[in-house]
């Protein structure tokens, strides 16, 4: 394959969904079945509830209203907390105390991108999220994040008191729709190739072997 462009993987996912940090530990999986392959993962951003105010949900009224009651929260929550602990993920679903919206977490994803930064900054709003149930309304979180990621904090904070990027995060999540995403994680694969869902490692990763074979040369 030498000579050839890298295959592009581009993720759509929401920081607020499990299953997107379970189909980013898979992801990391499939790419370990294949390390002949040049690949490169981009990150897209989707919102599972865009109409969570800016400042959030208390947790206890979300589940109240999504699932009818923290208890039905549990059940449903069951299957991916025994899929996150297949991946080494220990979610903390009951640390978490206010449901997000997560449009200023996507700005920093959009903005970590430009340093190549954008695969940690990802990891480091999912592990405050789901392991130790932080507040992704709160700059202060968010800027630890970015610092953790190897962003400017101090650059970070300045552009969150502004409006940099907002619509056009809101416009790449339209676009997610109008491509017909309605759940995430979803990969698109050399732009050609889609998979919906956390498939398992050995699905990406014959997906992505599929891409390169079948990828035309430039």
């Amino acid at each position: 394959m030498s000579g050839q462009a890298p295959i592009v993987i581009d993720v759509i996912s929401d920081v607020m969904c499990p299953w997107c940090f379970i189909g980013k530990r898979r992801l990391e999986k499939a790419l370990m079945m294949l390390p002949d392959s040049a690949v490169k993962v981009q990150w897209h951003p989707y919102q599972l509830d865009a109409s969570l105010p800016v400042e959030g949900k208390d947790r206890k009224t979300y589940l109240e209203e999504k699932f009818g009651g923290a208890e039905r929260a549990k059940q449903a929550y069951a299957h991916v907390r025994n899929a996150g602990s297949e991946e080494d993920i220990d979610f903390q679903f009951e640390a978490i105390t206010k449901s997000p919206n997560t449009i200023n977490s996507h700005r920093l994803i959009r903005w970590a991108r430009a340093d190549g930064m954008q695969d940690a900054m990802v990891e480091e709003l999912f592990k405050l999220y789901f392991t130790e149930g932080a507040d992704l309304t709160d700059k202060k979180v968010l800027i630890t994040a970015a610092e953790r990621a190897g962003l400017n904090g101090a650059l970070v904070s300045e552009l969150l008191d502004t409006d940099q990027d907002i619509k056009e995060v809101e416009a790449d999540v339209f676009r997610a729709h109008e491509i017909g995403v309605t759940g995430v994680p979803f990969f698109v694969i050399d732009g050609r190739f889609a998979v919906a869902g956390a498939e398992n490692p050995e699905t990406l990763a014959a997906a992505i072997r599929h891409a390169e074979e079948t990828k035309t040369a430039e």
